[in-house]
């Protein structure tokens, strides 16, 4: 089992879940958050205060995969993600040690589907 955590740009969410969906993947937890890489951030100007905005708007995939499921997850993130440009994102796997279903107590590879 991995854990298979993706930070993408917000609006190619869609195109992602769609590739996903293509893959037979449909469980994930999809989550806001900030941050930033080569991009670096940018500035901007509001009421003549200029401001150094250097954490940009990401988007946050988590999906919880049995082995045989990685590699397609995998492809399919970047199938979904990948615009050829600076800030499409980062992929970490992580192994999963237990997954446990809360409703009937189902454990490893049962309770993740």
């Amino acid at each position: 089992m991995k854990l298979i955590t993706a930070y993408i740009q917000p609006h190619r969410l869609t195109s992602v879940k769609e590739e996903l969906y293509k893959a037979e993947v449909f469980r994930m937890s999809v989550t806001n958050a900030l941050g930033c890489g080569r991009q670096k951030g940018y500035t901007e100007s509001y009421r003549g205060v200029v401001t150094e905005v250097n954490l940009l708007k990401k988007t946050r995939i988590d999906i919880g995969v049995n082995d045989e499921f990685v590699d397609k997850t995998i492809e399919a993130i970047i199938r979904g993600a990948r615009t050829g440009e600076i800030g499409d994102g980062k992929i970490f796997i992580t192994p999963l040690e237990e997954c446990i279903r809360i409703r009937s107590g189902e454990r490893g590879a049962e309770a993740i589907g």
